[in-house]
């Protein structure tokens, strides 16, 4: 058995950092990649707007707009610390998972539209034919991420398990 890690601030925040570059490098817009990096290394998983802004030496309107990208995403969640008017941003314990359902459901949105535009763009033109093979799509991505979501849940518990068998250990 190995030592027990400690925990090295400094280094967190640095990998932190480099987390929300990657992220930004993908396409996340760069603030919100930052402050979602932030709060998901930070101890407690939970950070104010205040706490954003300073470890981030960013304006509140930036954190502000960050973290109202994660709450869209679902990636985030706001809370109110208890007796207190601030506001906490929360990484939640399965955000991948919310942010992929979430996700799902925009999906569907889109083939709802693009079926009613379907059925003005005239059987056999080209734009048709284009609209008929992004329903196509959309559907294979939304019967993937059914089969990815019970997959996932079935991954999470075994996680979850080996977690729990190595924190008991720990202990």
């Amino acid at each position: 058995m190995s030592a027990p890690r400690q925990r090295d601030d400094e280094a967190v925040q640095r990998y932190a950092e480099q987390f929300g570059n990657v992220l930004a490098e993908t396409g996340w817009p760069r603030m919100s990649a930052r402050a979602f990096a932030a709060i998901l290394a930070s101890e407690e998983g939970r950070l104010t707007a205040a706490e954003l802004s300073e470890r981030l030496k960013a304006s509140p309107a930036a954190i502000s707009g960050a973290v109202n990208y994660l709450m869209q995403l679902r990636l985030a969640t706001r809370e109110r610390e208890p007796g207190s008017r601030r506001d906490v941003y929360v990484v939640q314990e399965d955000f991948w998972h919310e942010s992929m359902m979430s996700q799902d459901r925009g999906l569907s949105r889109w083939e709802d539209i693009l079926q009613q535009m379907l059925q003005v763009t005239g059987a056999g033109t080209a734009s048709d034919r284009r609209i008929r093979a992004t329903i196509g799509f959309i559907e294979f991505i939304k019967e993937e991420v059914e089969g990815l979501s019970e997959r996932w849940i079935k991954r999470k518990a075994e996680i979850d398990a080996r977690l729990d068998e190595e924190d008991s250990r720990g202990a």
